[in-house]
């Protein structure tokens, strides 16, 4: 017998939660999924059209009802206006309507009702200017040893992202784990006040977005907002060695524990095996973490102290460390006549530096290539660190450094007198150059913002990625 399909709210509570009122109803209410994009919408589905600079999404309402959704939410100053046209919609569709005074708001109050339906759920969140996604895989990978664990698809951690991440949750999830990113002041508290973490990572304080707050204590503070909402039973974890790590601890609720070597008696031999990870000893177990890099293991030591919070074995942590694998654009390894590092998910000068010494740190025979791309979100200090940029990368072990982009014509021009150095904004110009210069054994960093998209210089190398977004 199949199973009753059930609705993820009912239509009062959804109603409430959103201070929303009935434009219409349909017999049967029930929606099984959430999209904010008409595209995504499917039989059963909650459809949340927001008002975007340069889109409203209400004109996508009839290609989501075509699609199948079967509840819609109406800001109310765009009903108010618009009253013939939706009332005529109403009379040719058998959806619910709702109208609310924000659409956003709306979706993130919906999703805020919905996981209060998993009182029973252990809630984790994680943020920081770098290392998020990362982070909350490898934490994942440990705790789904023991538990059955959701998280939000890639990164999908914004404003929308996390609310439509938290419809995912169902009945048998034990731990669920989600990340929070940010565009803009105050992101963060609204985010995490969708899910009220009870569990919660800081992995860094950094550089990124500084174009939009401005400066790092404006980006501390924003972060730490990820406690907001801390009662006496919550916990935070933050990176013992950040500049910002007092400031981070000191909170009105909860306790903050730093996580790192120093802060963790049961490290010991840590030893970076290149490319292919890191070796250490934990406890009684010697583990080999998959994952490259300073920065990765980082990573890793917060999610350890996660797992041993929640009381995991030495083996269970084992387990999970040893099955992470890297998620695509992040420190992921291609090995073959060339060996590629394919860092191009998103990059900052934090994380931009930290590949640049990653490279440097490794054991190689021949030629270092570091291809480097724009920065993106820098604002008015954009300029100022593609230089600094630059200047690292002429200081630096490459044998030859690629500058791929507008604003890393700085970085080209504070480097070139150092360094056998190309730039170009032009990708076949990029391609064409690598295609000349990189040879058998070469070692080649990709490193760029997401929308640089610097992957496409790997098809010179005759190298395949996994995935291309």
């Amino acid at each position: 017998m199949a199973a009753e399909i059930k609705t993820l709210l009912e239509l009062c509570e959804l109603a409430k939660a959103v201070n929303g009122s009935i434009l219409k109803q349909n017999d049967g209410f029930l929606f099984t999924s959430v999209a904010t994009d008409s595209r995504n919408c499917k039989q059963g589905a909650l459809f949340v059209p927001l008002m975007g600079q340069n889109q409203n999404g209400h004109a996508y309402i009839p290609q989501a009802l075509e699609k199948g959704a079967s509840v819609v939410f109406i800001q109310r100053a765009e009903y108010d206006g618009n009253k013939e046209v939706y009332e005529k919609l109403f009379a040719e569709s058998k959806a619910t309507f709702i109208a609310v005074d924000n659409t956003l708001t709306a979706l993130q109050k919906a999703a805020g009702a919905y996981v209060a339906h998993f009182p029973s759920l252990i809630k984790i969140g994680v943020t920081g200017s770098s290392g998020k996604t990362t982070t909350k895989e490898i934490i994942a990978s440990i705790l789904g040893v023991k538990y059955k664990v959701v998280t939000n698809e890639g990164n999908l951690n914004s404003e929308t992202g996390l609310p439509l991440s938290v419809f995912k949750i169902r009945e048998e999830h034990e731990v669920g784990i989600f990340e929070m990113g940010m565009n803009r002041r105050g992101e963060i508290a609204e985010i995490a006040s969708v899910l009220l973490p009870s569990i919660s990572v800081i992995t860094n304080i950094g550089t990124a977005h500084i174009g939009i707050l401005g400066t790092k204590d404006a980006i501390a503070l924003e972060k730490k907002n990820i406690f907001l909402n801390f009662t006496d039973n919550c916990v935070g974890f933050v990176p013992e060695d950040d500049e910002y790590a007092g400031f981070l601890r000191d909170v009105k609720k909860g306790q903050i524990y730093t996580f790192g070597i120093k802060s963790n008696k049961k490290i010991h031999d840590v030893s970076s095996y290149g490319v292919k990870g890191t070796v250490f000893g934990y406890g009684g177990c010697s583990i080999r973490f998959p994952l490259p890099g300073r920065h990765n293991f980082s990573n890793a030591l917060a999610a350890i102290s996660v797992a041993e919070y929640l009381h995991l074995s030495e083996k269970e942590i084992k387990k999970g460390l040893g099955g992470v694998k890297a998620v695509f654009g992040r420190s992921q390894i291609y090995s073959g006549d060339v060996t590629l590092i394919h860092d191009c998910y998103n990059a900052n000068p934090d994380s931009m530096a930290d590949a640049v010494d990653f490279c440097d740190d490794l054991l190689w025979k021949s030629k270092r290539i570091y291809v480097v791309g724009d920065m993106l979100e820098l604002g008015d200090v954009s300029a100022a660190e593609h230089i600094k940029m630059g200047k690292k990368i002429a200081e630096s072990k490459a044998d030859c450094a690629v500058f791929f982009g507008s604003e890393m014509k700085n970085a080209f021009e504070a480097c070139r007198d150092k360094k056998n150095c190309f730039w170009s904004d032009d990708m076949e110009q990029v391609k064409q150059f690598l295609k000349t210069t990189v040879c058998k054994g070469d070692l080649v960093l990709l490193k760029a913002s997401n929308g640089m998209k610097l992957w496409r210089a790997a098809e010179a190398l005759n190298i395949s990625l996994e995935e291309k977004t």
